[in-house]
């Protein structure tokens, strides 16, 4: 009865918020969406459906409780060529602490590189360029309750910069994995993202105003600023399930499905699939945002390669993506235990 009420709070504690997402999908009136893109190659091969999966360290991103049901500790890295030309990074660190808990550490990093400033005046250029990035640091605290239940949290710092102007803002992940047993169904619940209100400031904002533009004579280069208006960050709530099965000591398959409630846009379902053989090879494959009306993702496919010993272990994970007009995203994602 004690286990069953942990794993009711978190969730009941996420019903306003999920009540505040409904009616019109909000698309496009949120900032801080790189917050948004999935770092593991991994779980992006299996449809980005992670919130039950906590082997590796950047589970935690899916769902901050899988902080706590880290083993050993580790430490990932995810490079994307991403859309665009636009570069994509996601490194984090995993600490076990053992009955006291585990510790982590994430850093996000996205640029867009160098781009052509062009005016109406001078379409082709003026010989400017300017660039576009975002970074967001995290720490995160996550523990085992039990060996059926798991809490995790995470706090960040982020930052949006455009050319000279930039806005800031805090951020805050919270979530529950409940497992019925260890090679049995997985539950999982996560919302990300919950945080301040963001403004962008800086000298691109800083103008000349002319007061009363009908008189003459007057002081028609005052300095003055504009003033841009506050928005939120794109939270975003996840359920899912997960089914591990083994066959024999050899081989194991792992079925996940998520459900998403995002804050602006609609709902959607992901499934994925992982079989793993000899603890050596991985294949993957999943199906992203099903149900989501004018989507432009869809199959997932990727494989991993794993080499662990008593003390260590080494592991290369490349993920696919369809994104329809937009292409095709990769991610290779680098890891290590010890």
């Amino acid at each position: 009865m004690k286990t069953t009420r942990l794993l009711t709070l978190p969730l009941l504690l996420l019903i306003p918020v999920v009540q505040t997402a409904t009616g019109q999908t909000k698309t496009g009136t949120t900032i801080g969406q790189f917050l948004l893109i999935e770092p593991s190659a991994r779980i992006a091969a299996m449809g980005n459906a992670g919130s039950t999966i906590y082997e590796d360290v950047q589970s935690a991103y899916y769902n901050p409780a899988a902080i706590g049901m880290l083993k050993t500790s580790g430490a990932q890295f995810t490079y994307s060529p991403w859309l665009a030309d636009i570069s994509y990074q996601y490194a984090a660190l995993g600490i076990t602490l053992g009955d006291v808990g585990n510790l982590y550490a994430s850093v996000t990093a996205l640029n867009s590189g160098e781009i052509d400033v062009r005016t109406v005046e001078q379409p082709l250029g003026t010989g400017e360029r300017y660039t576009v990035s975002d970074i967001s640091v995290g720490l995160g605290y996550g523990r085992q309750i039990s060996e059926k239940f798991s809490v995790g949290l995470q706090v960040s710092y982020l930052q949006e910069t455009i050319w000279h102007s930039a806005m800031s803002a805090f951020s805050f992940s919270i979530g529950t994995i409940y497992r019925i047993s260890e090679d049995g169904l997985r539950l999982g619940a996560s919302i990300a993202n919950f945080g301040t209100r963001g403004t962008y400031n800086g000298r691109d904002l800083r103008v000349y105003y002319d007061q009363n533009q009908n008189a003459f004579g007057d002081n028609s280069t005052i300095p003055a600023e504009l003033i841009t208006e506050s928005y939120p960050l794109p939270i975003l709530f996840r359920v899912g399930l997960g089914l591990p099965f083994a066959f024999g000591d050899d081989h194991r398959l792992t079925l996940a499905v998520d459900a998403f409630h995002p804050s602006d846009n609609a709902e959607s379902i992901s499934v994925g699939a992982e079989w793993a053989a000899f603890n050596i090879l991985s294949l993957r494959a999943g199906y992203q945002h099903l149900f989501l009306d004018d989507s432009e993702v869809g199959l997932t496919l990727g494989a991993g390669l794993q080499y662990r010993s008593r003390d260590f272990g080494v592991f290369f994970d490349y993920g696919w993506a369809d994104y329809g007009l937009l292409q095709q995203a990769q991610r290779l994602t680098l890891g290590v235990t010890f």
